[in-house]
């Protein structure tokens, strides 16, 4: 078997083909263009058994990895630091060039076991980009209400009282006494700035019911798990990607940073916060658990038995959390199951 391993930049891709003996056999730099796919294939044609490792195939690496499965290649994702650290351990070739670099990316797919598989894209890659595009217009929206807080406060005493929405806001310049130039201005940029966020709510709602088809359309169930909604479904599906590579609901808890990390020291054991992990598959399930303890759900009879036996609210929201990890866990593998 031959394993190639590609490490991708913007303006050219380096392979290199290592034998089962971990020697190169090949060496190969190709120009990032239309053809780069063709050019790759056509130099390892030599190599009738083959696979392909490619560094960061969910970052940089992306358009190449999805082309080489588009042409019927076997195509593993090697995290950057996985290679590094067999560059680094490696005897006589721990500099960093682009060569180095693509044979520790193949050799890091040769020893390691649980490599992702490059698969084509699918509805995880769809509700990604979509959460994604959600989440980067409310941050831009919540920038817009802060700058336009700032300029409030500069126009009226105590600026605007609760929510700041575009009614409140326009209501709220529409009585202020024009009676220089600077406030002229000040208040023609608040306007503007009113104006940005109304177009933002705007696309706001539009991505929302955009996402709810794309999780309808998805067949999954999260949805029942009260506290998420499509949003929600939309973040923990995309950012999970492929349930099956989670062997058990701890290794997922792992990952989603729901299980809390040993401390313990001689005889004290204890537990302490998961820092770590995946924040917004995190962020995710702690919006549904916040959800779930503003109603009248099991959620809430849990929190409450926790704190009942003297864990402190911090402590019970964290059992909470990964009791909610389990049960996205289970309904992951059900769907993944049904497909």
């Amino acid at each position: 078997m031959t394993m190639i391993g590609i490490d991708p930049h913007k303006a050219t891709h380096t392979a290199v083909a290592v034998d089962d003996d971990e020697q190169v056999i090949g060496e190969f730099t190709v120009d990032a263009s239309n053809n780069q796919v063709e050019h790759l294939c056509g130099w390892a044609d030599r190599f009738t058994k083959r696979e392909w490792a490619v560094e960061s195939a969910n970052g940089l690496g992306y358009l190449i990895g999805r082309q080489l499965v588009a042409a019927g290649e076997t195509v593993f994702d090697v995290p950057p630091v996985l290679a590094s650290r067999v560059r680094l351990m490696g005897s006589g070739r721990s500099q960093k060039n682009d060569p180095n670099d693509a044979r520790s990316i193949a050799i890091a797919a040769f020893r390691s076991g649980r490599l992702a598989t490059v698969c084509p894209d699918d509805h995880v890659v769809v509700l990604r980009l979509l959460v994604k595009r959600h989440r980067d217009m409310a941050r831009l929206r919540n920038k817009h209400c802060s700058r336009l807080h700032a300029l409030l406060l500069e126009l009226v005493a105590g600026g605007i009282g609760g929510k700041i929405n575009t009614r409140n806001a326009s209501g709220l310049l529409n009585r202020i006494s024009v009676t220089d130039e600077a406030t002229r201005y000040r208040t023609l940029v608040a306007r503007e700035v009113v104006d940005d966020i109304a177009q933002l709510d705007e696309k706001l709602k539009t991505s929302k019911k955009r996402i709810a088809i794309a999780v309808t359309a998805s067949g999954t169930s999260l949805t029942n798990i009260v506290g998420v909604g499509p949003i929600g479904a939309a973040t923990i599906i995309g950012y999970t990607k492929d349930i099956t590579r989670f062997p058990t609901r701890g290794h997922y808890a792992t990952y989603n940073a729901t299980a809390p990390i040993e401390a313990s020291s001689g005889g004290n054991k204890r537990h302490r916060l998961n820092p770590r992990g995946n924040r917004i598959l995190n962020h995710a399930i702690h919006i549904a658990a916040v959800t779930q303890l503003r109603h009248d759900t099991n959620g809430r009879i849990y929190f409450d038995k926790k704190i009942a036996e003297g864990k402190t609210p911090k402590e019970a929201i964290r059992a909470l959390k990964r009791r909610i990890s389990d049960a996205v866990y289970r309904r992951l593998i059900a769907d993944s199951n049904n497909q």
